[in-house]
């Protein structure tokens, strides 16, 4: 069969939002003959993420990723986004990382020929993070740095706090993609970031709470009330945010922690203080690195309850993500205790969702599965958990769960 005959077609078209599912085709193949598609992306740090899959042409020399199965390879079975999701780095421990945001993602997609691996052909998908008419404006007030995302159209619009992961810097991919759907949102970075400290010996509420009143006071933002997004060790500021800070309405809280962790949280006369780790607890797997699960220790135990967040305080809604295979700490044990101390001061305004073989780090759709990576705080690589294919329906569910959280307690005073 001619080489020119055969075309890889990504549909609707090669360019697309990032959270956005495409349709991959191979057209003009031999009746029933074998074909390997591959997929390869580079992200911002230079890391090669790839996947593979086998596939067979149907009779009339067409494979449809979409509804034919994949016979083997990275994934196996009818899996529409696998050639994303089914990612996995060359270099172990590593995260894909996406700094710029005004730049699309390129995943490369090639078909092979089953029998030889020669290249049949190949499309690059451009997955993007920002729409047309989007704006991406760098923060610098006052203390407050970071960048806002202000959708296209008329606003005001709902606001909403993104806090990312412990490390420092920022993280744009989430707040831009959440931007896309009519929030204004503010990726905040709260150490390791321009002037910010590198090495904080104690976070600041009352800098969080100069950044919640930027955004709340911030001419396209429709109040009355903002939400915030946190992830891991932002979990407990977020809920530090939303007990101590007025205007708080919707929190959302992924893989947290019920306490603070790692460095004293200062507010104002107040202190709380880190839940200290008990190393000893840390385990090594057979491949040599360590599952830290069980090192934090049980928030309401009389000595640490210190460090426990006092959310009864908050009049906000809250929604808690939580992965059942989380191997960076108990975060399903967490959310139950939350629930927990909601619960026991008459509060209703709270929902657990709980996702089984997932991992810590739950992002935005089709974000490959990072099952191990480097941990700032224990200053090696550490297990993520995770299996790739549950992690990426986690991923897409929460995704349209956040949206939905916020469009609904955006707009609603009504809190208690």
């Amino acid at each position: 069969m001619a080489f020119s005959q055969i075309r890889l077609k990504v549909l609707p078209g090669v360019r697309c939002l990032a959270d956005k599912l495409v349709q991959v085709k191979v057209e003009g193949l031999a009746p029933h003959k074998p074909v390997e598609l591959r997929s390869r992306l580079v992200d911002d740090k230079g890391v090669v993420f790839k996947a593979s899959a086998r596939y067979k042409a149907d009779e009339s020399g067409l494979v449809d990723v979409s509804s034919a199965p994949s016979l083997g390879g990275s994934y196996t079975g009818v899996e529409p986004m696998g050639l994303l999701w089914a990612m996995a780095p060359e270099t172990p421990h590593r995260k894909l990382v996406k700094k710029n945001v005004l730049s699309p993602t390129l995943v490369e997609i090639a078909a092979h020929n089953g029998d030889t691996g020669e290249l049949l052909a190949s499309q690059t998908n451009e997955r993007e993070y920002m729409t047309d008419g989007m704006r991406r404006i760098p923060v610098r007030d006052g203390r407050v740095r970071g960048v806002l995302f202000i959708p296209p159209g008329k606003g005001p619009f709902p606001g909403v706090v993104d806090l990312y992961t412990f490390g420092g810097g920022l993280g744009e991919q989430r707040a831009s993609l959440l931007a896309t759907k009519g929030f204004v949102v503010l990726a905040l970075a709260y150490y390791g970031y321009q002037d910010l400290p590198k090495n904080p010996k104690r976070l600041d509420l009352e800098y969080l709470e100069e950044a919640s009143n930027y955004l709340q006071n911030h001419s396209e933002v429709e109040g009355p009330g903002i939400g915030v997004i946190s992830m891991s060790h932002s979990g407990a500021l977020g809920l530090s945010m939303a007990s101590f800070l007025p205007g708080i309405t919707a929190t959302v809280c992924i893989n947290g922690c019920n306490a603070n962790t790692v460095i004293p949280l200062h507010y104002k006369d107040i202190v709380i203080p880190p839940l200290q780790p008990l190393m000893k607890n840390t385990q090594m797997t057979e491949s040599g690195i360590a599952d830290i699960r069980t090192v934090m220790p049980d928030p309401t135990l009389e000595q640490n309850r210190a460090s426990l967040i006092p959310i009864e305080r908050a009049r906000s809604h809250f929604l808690f993500a939580v992965s059942e295979d989380d191997h960076n700490w108990t975060s399903a044990l967490f959310a139950k205790q939350a629930a927990e101390l909601l619960e026991s001061h008459g509060k209703e305004s709270f929902q657990v969702v709980s996702y089984p073989n997932a991992g810590h780090l739950l992002e935005v759709p089709y974000m490959p599965l990072c099952p191990s990576g480097f941990h700032a705080a224990i200053g090696s690589a550490v297990v993520f958990g995770g299996q790739p294919k549950a992690h990426s329906e986690a991923q897409l569910d929460l995704w349209e769960r956040v949206q939905e959280f916020f469009k609904r307690h955006l707009n609603d005073t009504g809190t208690h």
